[in-house]
């Protein structure tokens, strides 16, 4: 049965009152446990590792804590070093895995103290103030992420509640939730993730600031929203994940030119569009199948896209011009909120470029479409926009049926007279008086 410890009211749950085994915790973590406790410090497997053994979930890190400082630990390890300014920590590699290593951080330092540095908000700039493994369970973020495994006697240690706020399916931060967000506004998304994730309830209190506090999320570097990003939507709950962030106001501060252009045309189909390009990004990570960060941003941002070529176009921009001054425009002031590495932009705009190109379905156009290396991408997206009505299904057809074909038939198919153009039907998406023949000829301003 769980004991107390009736001096500072943690709970020990011993090993025969859990459900963690060792046979389900990363042979490499255990060396690193192991060898911290051989070495006399202390040594727990702390976070979303225990959490999800506790909730019979396979993790996909395993974290440790110790009361050894991280030059300590950097010393035990040959294949150890040292990183991060912020937070001082231990990354131990082992081939492809990484076990990361803290010291137990002190739960309040003065701050005057040369390791702490806050900025006028309130956020956190730099916390190496070590303290004990109490203090370092009062200092992280969400009840449920601060239990402890320690590898001494196999038992679980639990100093904030975490495991009947696991019971209960609830996201409860530690401590005063204003003050929380402040110290690091990225808890915000942390709590939306895990909640998606685990199919947990953020708790009143918890939920409460978010909407006021969202804009903190403007003095996060743009690099490290995009990290989060990643984390948030290829996480196999992508659906419910952006419902949340729509919910709580803070989709506005990761992709606010998306927000403005669902506000100023709710009939375009956009939000549909996007739910469209969550479900499938949820389904190929259920299949195992890979999902790029390009394909993710080209479906948020093809609504701006699309209605900044729409004005364009209104002022006498011919339509391949239109959409790649709005492509440009687009991307970069997407940037200022959410970084987005060349290797993905670049990519990002081509299937962008390409989709006014499936309306030719004979021809050396043709033939070269097919040939693209972005080819599949760009289908995929295509396929996606006809879900929606934004191309009409006959094409949609064409370019799935002309891939399964043997290479005698495909070049038959592609050869023979089309009769139109195809494309894209001008219903997919009102577009303020933009004509029927417009939207034939590949619509929505994406001709070449």
């Amino acid at each position: 049965m769980p004991t107390e410890d009736a001096k500072n009211s943690k709970v020990i749950i011993e090993r025969p009152d859990h459900n963690i085994s060792r046979s389900r915790i990363s042979p490499n973590a255990l060396k690193v446990l192991y060898r911290l406790h051989n070495a006399g410090y202390q040594a727990f497997l702390v976070g979303g590792g225990v959490r999800d053994l506790l909730l019979g979930l396979e993790p996909k890190d395993f974290d440790i804590a110790t009361d050894a400082s991280p030059e300590q630990v950097n010393d035990l390890f040959r294949n150890a070093r040292m990183i991060g300014r912020r937070f001082k920590l231990v990354h131990v590699r082992f081939g492809r895995e990484i076990i990361e290593v803290a010291t137990f951080r002190a739960q309040q330092a003065d701050e005057d103290h040369p390791e702490l540095s806050l900025d006028d908000s309130g956020r956190i700039l730099r916390d190496n103030v070590y303290g004990t493994l109490e203090e370092d369970a009062f200092r992280r973020d969400f009840t449920v992420n601060a239990l402890y495994y320690n590898i001494a006697d196999f038992s679980v240690v639990d100093h904030v509640a975490g495991v009947p706020d696991l019971d209960k399916g609830l996201l409860r931060l530690i401590g005063d939730p204003e003050t929380r967000y402040r110290e690091d506004p990225v808890r915000m998304l942390r709590a939306v993730r895990f909640a998606a994730k685990l199919g947990f309830r953020i708790e009143k209190t918890t939920a409460a600031p978010i909407a006021e506090l969202a804009p903190l999320l403007r003095d996060i570097p743009p690099a490290r929203l995009f990290e989060e990003i990643l984390k948030l939507f290829l996480a196999g709950k992508a659906v419910d994940t952006w419902e949340q962030l729509r919910d709580y106001g803070l989709m506005q501060e990761l992709f606010p030119l998306t927000e403005k252009a669902f506000q100023r045309d709710p009939d375009s189909g956009g939000q549909a569009f996007v739910a469209r390009a969550l479900k499938n990004t949820d389904e190929r990570i259920s299949d195992d199948k890979p999902v790029s960060p390009f394909f993710l941003f080209a479906a948020f941002l093809w609504d701006p896209v699309q209605q900044q070529v729409a004005e364009l176009e209104k002022s006498g921009c011919k339509p391949a011009e239109a959409l790649h001054i709005a492509a440009d425009e687009v991307t970069s002031r997407q940037q200022q909120f959410v970084a987005l590495p060349k290797r993905f932009a670049v990519p990002m705009r081509e299937v962008w470029q390409l989709q006014s190109r499936f309306r030719f379905k004979s021809g050396k156009r043709a033939l070269s479409l097919l040939g693209h290396p972005r080819f599949r991408a760009a289908y995929d997206f295509m396929l996606l926009r006809a879900e929606v009505g934004e191309v009409d299904l006959e094409t949609a057809q064409f370019w799935t049926d002309v891939q399964v074909v043997d290479g005698p038939k495909q070049r038959e198919m592609l050869s023979a007279p089309s009769g139109s153009d195809g494309g894209s039907k001008g219903g997919g998406r009102r577009r303020g008086g933009r004509s029927r023949r417009r939207g034939g000829r590949g619509g929505k301003g994406n001709n070449d």
